[in-house]
C-alpha cells in the first residue's frame, strides 16, 4: 500500500513532536526539552514563513514526517528548501517511505520557479541516513557546516 503525503496541520502537533523526540535519542542520544519541542513544532505549524511540515499516512495513521525550512539564495534568485526531522516510524522504515516523501517534495520543487533546489544535514556518523540521500540521488557537496549556538544562560 502506498502512503499518503500531506502537509501537516496542528492536528499532527503531538505525533510529530513524538517523533522529533524519538529521532533526536536515536540518532544523538540526546533528550529533547518537551516543553521547547512542542512551541517548535507549533511555531512551524503557525508561522508558514518558517517552514511547513509534510506527513505520511497509511490508512489514517502518520507513518513519517518531515520539516521544511527556507534559505534564500541571491546567486540562484530562489530559496533552497531544507529537509529536516525527517523521520519515518520504526515499523514503516526501508519500505520507500521516505523515498515517497522525497518524490513528493521534487515534484513539488519542478512547479515552482522560486525553488532553487533541496538540501539537508545529516549528523555525521548517522550513515543510515546518509545513504537513504545517497539512494535519493542527492549529493555531499562541498560545504562544511558551522554554527554558533546561543547560550541558554
Amino acid at each position: 500500500m502506498i502512503p499518503h503525503v500531506r502537509k501537516a496541520g496542528t492536528q499532527d502537533v503531538p505525533q510529530n513532536t513524538a517523533f522529533n523526540t524519538a529521532m533526536a535519542m536515536e540518532t544523538e542520544s540526546l533528550e529533547l526539552d518537551p516543553t521547547i519541542l512542542k512551541k517548535g513544532v507549533e511555531a512551524v505549524m503557525s508561522d508558514p514563513l518558517k517552514g511547513f511540515y509534510l506527513v505520511s499516512e497509511l490508512e489514517n495513521r502518520i507513518i513519517a514526517c518531515l520539516l521544511i525550512t527556507f534559505e534564500w539564495s541571491d546567486w540562484r534568485n530562489g530559496l533552497f528548501w531544507w529537509n529536516q526531522s525527517v523521520y519515518v516510524d520504526k515499523e514503516f522504515r526501508r519500505q520507500g517511505v521516505c523515498k515517497r516523501m522525497y518524490e513528493h517534495l521534487e515534484e513539488t520543487v519542478r512547479e515552482k520557479k522560486d525553488i532553487a533546489g533541496l538540501r539537508l544535514y545529516v549528523e555525521i556518523n548517522n550513515d543510515a541516513a546518509q545513504s537513504t540521500y545517497n539512494e535519493l540521488g542527492m549529493e555531499k557537496p562541498k560545504y562544511v557546516l558551522f554554527e554558533a549556538l546561543k547560550s541558554k544562560t
